[in-house]
C-alpha cells in the first residue's frame, strides 16, 4: 500500500467497487485532481520547490500588468520593464542552473483526464534531460507514447529562455509534426509567469524569436529553410521515418555547422523503422564509434505498463507492431531474401579508407586471389553503377572493397575497373552485360585489353553458364535463371557464413531486397524508393562461384564446403534425410512391407538378441 495522505492507490491495489469513479494516471489511480497534484508534489526530486498552492504569487501570470504580445495576454511583449522580487531572482537563478528544477516546478502539460497539471518527470525523463544538458550529441531509441516529445520540449524551452543568441531547429519527417512540437512548446511557454518569460518579437506556428536573441524554427527535414541556418541546437524527431536520401542530403548540408561549433548540440529522437540510417547511427553510438550518446528507454520504464498492458496492446495491434513500436526492435520486412534472423545478427564497420568513392576494408595482399562483380548504370543520377571486390582465396569469402556512384558514365567506368582490377592482383572481373553493361565490358576487354574478364556461354534452356570457347560472350546477361540461381546461392553463402561482408551500404540493401509480391515464386527486387545495385553484385557473385568453371579455375568448391559443414553439424546425431552419406544409404534396403534391412558386412556370427527364440522359435520355422 502507498504511504500518502492523498486519495491515491497503485494500479495493483485498485478495486472498482472501492474506487468507483477514480481516474488512472501512469501507475496510479486518483480520486480528484487535487489528490493528483498533492501526490505529484510528494514525489518530486526538489521537495522544497514552490507549489502554486503554497506560493501563488510566484505563479501569478502578470501581476504588474506588463505589456503583452499582439493581443495575447499570456505572452510578454519585448523589452518590458519588470521589477523582480528577491524571491523571483532566487527562483530565476535555480531555473537557469537546473533544467530539471525548471521543468518540474514551472512547466505545465495538458492531461486528457485532468487538464493542466505540473510536469512531473519520470526517472528516465530526468536522465534524458541530464544527458541533453551534459552531452553535445544525443541519440534516443524510445518506444511510442513515453513522453519523449514533452521531455524534449521542456529542455528546449529551458535552452532558449536561459541562453542568449541560440538558434534551435525542430525538424521532423513531416512539417506538420515539427509544428505540432513547437505548438507544445508554445503552450508550455504561455503557462509561465511573465517574470520567467523573455519578451517575444516573433510568435507564429513556425517560429519564435525572443528578445534575448534566441530563435526556434519548426520545419521538415526535407525543407530548404533549415539548410540556410546555423543552429546551436538541432532536434530531429522520428528521424528513422525520414527517407534515406533526404537524411543523407540533410546531414551533408547541416551537420558541418553543428560539428564545427564548440557547444552546439544535436538531439535525435525516434522509434525504429527497419535497418536504415537511424539504425546505423544508433549502432555506431552503442559501439562507441561516434560522438553520440545513446539513450535507450524500454516500454516497462514507463509507470503503468506491465505484462497485462503489453498483451492488451498486442491484441489491439499485432506482435510485430508491438516489437517495433514499443520494444524498439529494428524489424525489417519479413519477405527479405536474407532471413530476418540472420540480418539481426549481422554488423558493419567503417572502411579503413575511402578514395574516389571506393570503400576499402582490406588492402590487396600479394598471392591472394580476388573477384570483382559489376552492376552498370547510365550515370544520370538515377540508378548506381557499382562493383564489389571479393577475396576468394579460400572459404569463407570476404568483401574487401566496394564502389557505388550514380554519376560515373559508361565511357569512364571501363578505365576505372581496369585500375581497380590491376590493383587487386589482376582480379577476375564479371560484368553484368545487360543494357549499358555491354558497352562497359567491351571497353574493358577491347579498349583497355584487360585479360581476366569472365565470359559466359549459352546452354539453351539451361541458360548462361560461366565458361569460354565457341559462342562465348563477355560478361553475363542477367536472365531470370541467372538471377534466381544467384539469389539462392547468395542466400546460402550469407546464412552459412561462407561469405562475410561488413559494409553498411550492402547491409542496408539486403534489408530492403524483398520478394516482389506474396507469390512464393515471384522475383526479389529493391523495395520502392531503395536501391539494389550492390546486392545485385552479391547475387552475381553467388551465381559465379557456384559454377563448375569457377571451381576448376580457382580449385575451390563452396557448395561442397557448405555440404561438408552440414554433415559435420549432424555428425553426432542421426543424419537428417538428404544428409546421409552414400555408403550409409547403400547399406539399407526398404522392402515392400515397410521394413528397413541393413546389410551386414561383418562376416562373423551375428549377435542374437534375447527375444529371438521367443519370436522365431525353431518349431515355428
Amino acid at each position: 500500500m502507498m504511504q500518502t495522505e492523498y486519495n491515491v492507490v497503485l494500479k495493483n491495489d485498485y478495486n472498482s467497487n472501492l474506487h468507483d469513479g477514480w481516474k488512472s494516471f501512469g501507475d496510479i489511480y486518483t480520486k480528484t485532481k487535487k489528490d493528483l497534484l498533492g501526490y505529484l508534489s510528494e514525489i518530486r526530486i526538489n521537495k522544497d520547490a514552490p507549489l502554486e498552492s503554497t506560493h501563488p504569487h510566484l505563479f501569478e501570470k502578470n501581476p504588474t500588468d506588463a505589456p503583452h504580445y499582439l493581443g495575447n495576454p499570456n505572452v510578454k511583449a519585448p523589452h518590458s520593464n519588470l521589477e523582480y522580487t528577491p524571491e523571483q531572482l532566487r527562483e530565476y537563478k535555480k531555473c537557469m542552473e537546473d533544467p530539471i528544477y525548471f521543468s518540474e516546478t514551472y512547466v505545465k502539460i495538458m492531461s486528457v483526464d485532468f487538464g493542466e497539471i505540473p510536469f512531473s518527470l519520470y526517472d528516465f525523463q530526468r536522465n534524458m534531460i541530464e544527458s541533453y544538458k551534459n552531452n553535445r550529441f544525443n541519440i534516443c531509441k524510445l518506444p511510442r507514447q513515453c513522453g519523449k516529445s514533452t521531455t524534449s520540449v521542456a529542455f528546449m524551452l529551458w535552452y532558449i529562455l536561459f541562453n542568449h543568441g541560440k538558434n534551435v531547429g525542430i525538424l521532423a519527417n513531416k512539417g506538420e509534426l515539427a509544428q505540432e512540437i513547437l505548438g507544445r512548446l508554445q503552450l508550455a511557454y504561455e503557462q509561465l509567469p511573465f517574470w520567467l518569460q523573455q519578451g517575444v518579437s516573433v510568435y507564429n506556428k513556425r517560429s519564435i524569436t525572443l528578445e534575448n536573441g534566441s530563435k526556434i524554427l519548426a520545419t521538415s527535414s526535407s525543407g530548404s529553410a533549415a539548410r540556410g541556418m546555423s543552429f546551436s541546437l538541432l532536434f530531429l524527431d522520428e528521424f528513422a521515418f525520414v527517407q534515406p536520401h533526404e537524411a543523407e542530403e540533410f546531414f551533408r548540408s547541416v551537420y558541418p555547422t553543428i560539428s564545427s561549433g564548440a557547444d552546439t548540440k544535436m538531439i535525435i529522437v525516434s522509434t525504429p523503422k527497419g535497418m536504415n540510417h537511424f539504425y546505423k547511427m544508433w549502432m555506431e553510438a552503442k559501439e562507441n564509434r561516434s560522438s553520440f550518446k545513446p539513450i535507450e528507454i524500454n516500454w516497462w520504464d514507463v509507470p503503468g505498463r506491465d505484462e497485462n498492458w503489453k498483451q492488451q496492446q498486442i491484441a489491439n495491434t499485432s506482435e510485430d507492431q508491438f516489437r517495433q513500436e514499443f520494444e524498439c526492435e529494428f524489424i525489417g520486412s519479413s519477405s527479405t531474401l536474407i532471413s530476418p534472423n540472420k540480418l539481426a545478427t549481422m554488423t558493419f564497420i567503417n572502411p579503413i579508407r575511402k578514395q574516389d568513392e571506393v570503400d576499402f576494408y582490406e588492402e590487396p595482399i600479394e598471392g591472394r586471389n580476388y573477384l570483382i562483380t559489376v552492376d552498370c548504370a547510365r550515370g544520370l543520377r538515377l540508378d548506381y553503377s557499382a562493383f564489389v571486390v571479393f577475396d576468394v582465396t579460400e572459404v569463407p569469402y570476404k568483401v574487401v572493397a566496394k564502389f557505388r556512384s550514380n554519376t560515373i558514365t559508361p565511357m569512364i567506368f571501363p578505365q576505372f575497373l581496369t585500375n581497380i582490377g590491376h590493383y587487386f592482383n589482376k582480379a577476375h572481373i564479371l560484368v553484368e552485360a545487360n543494357d549499358v553493361g555491354a558497352q562497359v565490358v567491351s571497353g574493358l576487354y577491347s579498349e583497355f585489353e584487360y585479360e581476366n574478364v569472365l565470359k559466359t556461354v549459352s546452354k539453351g534452356r539451361a541458360g548462361f553458364v560461366l565458361g569460354e570457347g565457341q559462342g562465348s560472350k563477355l560478361g553475363v546477361t542477367t536472365s531470370n535463371s541467372v538471377k534466381t540461381k544467384g539469389c539462392s546461392n547468395f542466400k546460402s553463402l550469407i546464412e552459412t557464413d561462407k561469405l562475410v561482408t561488413l559494409d553498411y551500404d550492402i547491409y542496408v540493401e539486403m534489408t530492403t531486397f524483398t520478394r516482389k509480391n506474396d507469390n512464393v515464386g515471384s522475383a526479389f527486387e529493391a523495395e520502392p524508393g531503395t536501391n539494389d545495385d550492390l546486392v545485385m553484385c552479391m547475387v552475381l557473385f553467388g551465381w559465379c562461384v557456384s559454377s563448375d568453371y569457377w571451381n576448376e579455375l580457382t580449385d575451390t568448391n563452396v557448395s561442397k564446403s557448405i555440404y561438408d559443414d552440414k554433415l559435420e553439424e549432424n555428425n553426432s546425431e542421426e543424419y537428417a534425410l538428404g544428409f546421409q552419406t552414400s555408403s550409409v544409404m547403400s547399406e539399407r534396403i526398404h522392402d515392400q512391407s515397410g521394413d528397413i534391412w541393413t546389410v551386414i558386412t561383418d562376416h562373423n556370427d551375428p549377435i542374437i538378441p534375447d527375444w529371438y527364440d521367443e519370436v522365431y522359435h525353431s518349431s515355428n520355422l
